[in-house]
């Protein structure tokens, strides 16, 4: 689904209707959030956003996973798998599934680092630890009480923000954001703008890192669409985005489609869109979620292997004070256990 326009307006007469809704999806969400979860035996990272949509979690995760391993950690992501059909525990396999079977996202992320896929979360712990991870890194599932978390970094988009402050179906959030604050450990402020400054100030008045990060692009995918122009498509949370930052890169991006987050492309719409760049003479460009939604089994079909990707990493403005922020976690993690 795409997100409704009214979450990102101040006041809306919908989000007024739905109000009653909302109160009730926020009580039941804050009661469950007070629940206890599953404790791996190793440290937790989770890694989450406060709404729906997307703010650049799966890059974090990524950007996290780097770090630890040069922490000399052995990192396992842990993930839902939302949009696979497989409910799991099972670890991905790139050679064997497609994001149809786990997901796009724990698909891209099994390129470089384990990943396992398990609806129930909780039941998704021991083949984590199978992978001999010496930490296990949750992509998203803040909300989600089934398994206990050491350490919850917060993804925001600077720009965006959580929309209108409300909870689904009235706005966003995910659950009433008291309760949320209350269990962040780390807010990492995604791109420029003031829409997270009063998250983020509260945050900080209570002694909680706030972090700023930018997406880089890949300077390979700069280098493959320099002097080219342009048809960009993305099924993400936030299609203008992408399309903003293709922009900001100097690309040409003379048309744009964008689809709904973790959208299934049809043969018909990759066809379409080819056939649509090529008589403009256009590149087709997309994310790199995007392309992974499009590999079958044996590969990439031909008309999908004419979209050049764009890949882009999280870079953090203060490495260091990420890097001291993870490192004092895992200590506390790793204490707390033996103090048992």
């Amino acid at each position: 689904m795409r997100e409704p326009a009214f979450w990102h307006r101040p006041s809306s007469w919908i989000a007024s209707l739905l109000s009653p809704l909302a109160a009730l999806y926020s009580a039941v969400a804050a009661r469950r959030m007070r629940q206890s979860g599953a404790d791996a035996g190793i440290p937790v990272i989770c890694v989450g956003n406060y709404h729906v949509g997307g703010a650049g979690k799966t890059p974090t995760v990524l950007a996290l996973a780097k770090l630890l391993r040069e922490l000399d950690e052995r990192p396992v992501v842990l993930s839902r798998g939302y949009g696979g059909r497989l409910a799991g525990p099972v670890k991905v396999d790139r050679e064997r599934h497609t994001a149809a079977d786990v997901g796009d996202e724990p698909l891209m992320m099994a390129r470089t680092l384990p990943v396992v896929v398990s609806r129930d979360r909780a039941a998704g712990l021991a083949l984590a630890r199978a992978q001999d991870a010496s930490v296990i890194l949750m992509d998203d599932g803040f909300q989600n009480p089934s398994v206990l978390k050491d350490t919850c970094l917060i993804v925001i988009d600077g720009t965006r923000g959580v929309g209108n402050g409300r909870v689904i179906p009235a706005g966003p959030l995910r659950a009433p954001l008291s309760p949320q604050l209350a269990r962040t450990d780390a807010l990492i402020v995604v791109g420029e703008g003031s829409a997270a400054a009063k998250i983020a100030a509260d945050l900080a008045s209570r002694g909680k890192p706030v972090l700023s990060a930018h997406l880089r692009p890949d300077q390979d995918s700069l280098a493959a669409l320099r002097g080219t122009r342009s048809l960009a498509f993305a099924g993400i949370g936030d299609p203008a985005r992408f399309f903003n930052a293709l922009r900001s890169s100097g690309v040409d991006v003379v048309r744009s489609r964008a689809f709904p987050d973790h959208h299934a492309f049809t043969a018909g719409e990759i066809e379409q869109l080819t056939a649509d760049a090529r008589s403009d003479g256009l590149t087709l460009v997309t994310t790199e979620k995007d392309l992974t939604r499009l590999r079958g089994p044996g590969g990439m079909p031909a008309p999908a292997q004419a979209i050049v990707p764009f890949a882009v990493t999280m870079q953090f403005d203060d490495a260091a004070a990420l890097r001291r922020f993870v490192t004092d976690q895992l200590f506390k993690a790793r204490d707390r256990r033996l103090r048992r």
